[in-house]
């Protein structure tokens, strides 16, 4: 750190035995220590504390960049849902009386399965009543619960 050689360390020590003494010099070195160890402590505390705001404005990027992830990735889904009742309010009437007397759909709310057109994949159909199931499921309970 400081590139001192043995020839400097000795006239160090020549002059603090001078002008010191050598009574008094393991006692000021002591002292000296202490406040080196102080400096160290104090220059390790600092970069500490750099190091913890550059952990934090990383994570406030990471935050950002996933709610932005997010948003794009949610947006198709709110498209595809509006596309999607769009679809189903210009449905046949006659589709929706037929899914209304089988008992599809619960009082007011018109069952999205019911409704599904012939070419959608099995896989996409099946979850979608899944999840009209699970939502059934959960509006009974919370009417129980009323």
């Amino acid at each position: 750190m400081f590139d001192i050689g043995w020839s400097e360390l000795l006239l160090i020590a020549v002059l603090a035995i001078v002008f010191v003494g050598p009574k008094d010099l393991p006692r000021v070195m002591r002292v000296a220590g202490q406040y080196v160890a102080r400096m160290r402590a104090m220059a390790r505390e600092f970069q500490q504390s750099f190091e913890d705001l550059a952990r934090e404005s990383e994570l406030e990027e990471l935050r950002k960049e996933v709610a932005d992830l997010r948003s794009q990735t949610l947006a198709p889904l709110g498209e595809i849902r509006q596309s999607v009742e769009v679809d189903l309010d210009r449905a046949e009437p006659s589709a929706q009386a037929a899914a209304g007397e089988a008992g599809a759909e619960p009082a007011g709310e018109p069952r999205l399965s019911g409704r599904l057109p012939d070419d959608i994949a099995p896989g996409i159909a099946d979850a979608i009543r899944e999840a009209e199931e699970i939502e059934a499921g959960e509006s009974k309970t919370e009417a129980g619960r009323g």
